[in-house]
């Protein structure tokens, strides 16, 4: 099995992925400083956030549907460049209402990022090096999502506003993916209402409503249990700091980075099932064991059930719904994915609010545990394994 990670169509892919998750994570350390420098509530910092992420639930379909029909790489150029050019305008923000302004546009740019890398892998890879470059992808993603808040942190040290400049990062990417990154587009065929029925029917089949599904759990229980509520868990429980909270995530980001590195691997010694049966496994026990973690130290064991479990399952998924959706219709696939893991970013912290409200910590985490065994009953009842094509040049339907 060749060196994957370093095809330069790959690395310009993980540029990509860097890029879709940079606008988050790496303000998040700036948040108190934000709050000062522009004197505002605990409230309206929640705002900086929302701005981004809402062109996300607003166009996931938009953006599916142009990348199918118009192409990738005309899509993801002007995306990164809209994406670096009102992310450095933030730079200069002086009140709320321009930061809100600039993030909401930063975040039309950022849409279409998280849609297109793993559409373009599944573009460019085949067979069972499609399941190993999106292990790959996961791990690099899983790096970003840990190292982000330690730049910014580092950034932050000069100025609320100075974290601002990382985006303009995405200016040399959009310009080498534009000159010297190959990748085959789609070729439009048929009428749009034709491409709608058949994407449609693809996406009701069995297969792909369990995938749907799992992802829809999957991102309850990130949002839910893991990042909103086992903060509160170690901060009240444990009196952790910041810092010490932030290290505790940082475990389950490198077990995530470790298992997903491996998925070629151990898809093709276990198969797809096995690996989502195991994922559920590791978030129940995660699930289960947290809430009831005597010390600080014995609730990284349960939070690395958690990093594996993530590292097994995302990429898996997004493998076999890249592989069962046809190339002229592989946008719109993952946009759909990409849309069901926003509601849940949305839904799930209300949730899980109202089993707080219910039943305190504990019933936060059962919420959890409820959704790993629906995922485990979806993989072993549900889901099929894929027998990967072999690793060659896929071409669009005519």
């Amino acid at each position: 099995m060749r060196r994957l990670y370093l095809d330069r169509n790959l690395q310009y892919v993980f540029g990509v992925t860097l890029m879709a998750v940079l606008g988050v994570s790496s303000i998040i350390p700036a948040l108190p400083d934000i709050m000062k420098g522009l004197h505002l509530s605990a409230v309206q910092i929640g705002l900086v956030i929302s701005a981004f992420t809402l062109p996300g639930v607003l166009f996931s379909p938009l953006v599916g549907i142009m990348a199918d029909r118009m192409g990738r790489k005309v899509l993801l150029v002007p995306s990164l460049f809209v994406f670096s050019g009102f992310g450095f305008a933030c730079f200069f923000a002086r009140t709320m209402d321009q930061l809100l302004i600039l993030r909401f546009f930063q975040g039309v740019g950022a849409a279409p990022l998280g849609v297109l890398y793993s559409t373009m892998i599944g573009d460019l890879y085949h067979g069972m090096e499609r399941g190993q470059a999106m292990g790959y992808n996961a791990s690099v993603l899983a790096m970003g999502t840990a190292g982000y808040p330690a730049v910014g942190g580092v950034l932050a040290l000069l100025g609320w506003n100075y974290p601002f400049l990382l985006p303009l990062l995405a200016v040399p990417l959009g310009l080498t993916i534009l000159f010297f990154m190959h990748n085959p587009e789609p070729k439009k065929s048929g009428s749009l209402k034709e491409y709608f029925t058949e994407a449609m029917r693809r996406m009701k089949t069995r297969q792909a409503m369990a995938l749907f599904a799992t992802t829809l759990l999957t991102f309850v229980i990130l949002y839910g249990p893991l990042i909103t509520y086992l903060p509160l868990l170690l901060s009240h429980r444990f009196a952790a700091s910041p810092a010490t909270i932030g290290l505790v995530f940082l475990a389950a980001s490198g077990f995530t980075g470790l298992a997903s590195f491996q998925l070629g691997r151990l898809t093709l010694r276990f198969g797809q099932r096995t690996l989502l049966t195991a994922a559920a496994v590791l978030y129940g026990l995660c699930m289960l064991l947290t809430p009831h973690a005597p010390t600080l130290l014995l609730t990284i064991p349960p939070v690395i059930c958690f990093g594996l479990a993530q590292g097994l399952n995302i990429p898996t998924v997004m493998t076999m719904l890249t592989t069962i959706a046809p190339m002229e219709q592989r946008g719109a696939f993952m946009a759909a994915n990409g849309l069901l893991l926003r509601l849940a970013q949305t839904v799930a912290p209300m949730v899980m609010g109202g089993l707080y409200a219910m039943g305190g910590m504990d019933a936060v985490f059962w919420g959890g545990f409820v959704c790993a065994v629906a995922i485990l009953i979806l993989a072993r009842f549900h889901i099929v394994n894929i027998n990967p094509a072999p690793n060659r040049p896929e071409t669009a339907s005519r």
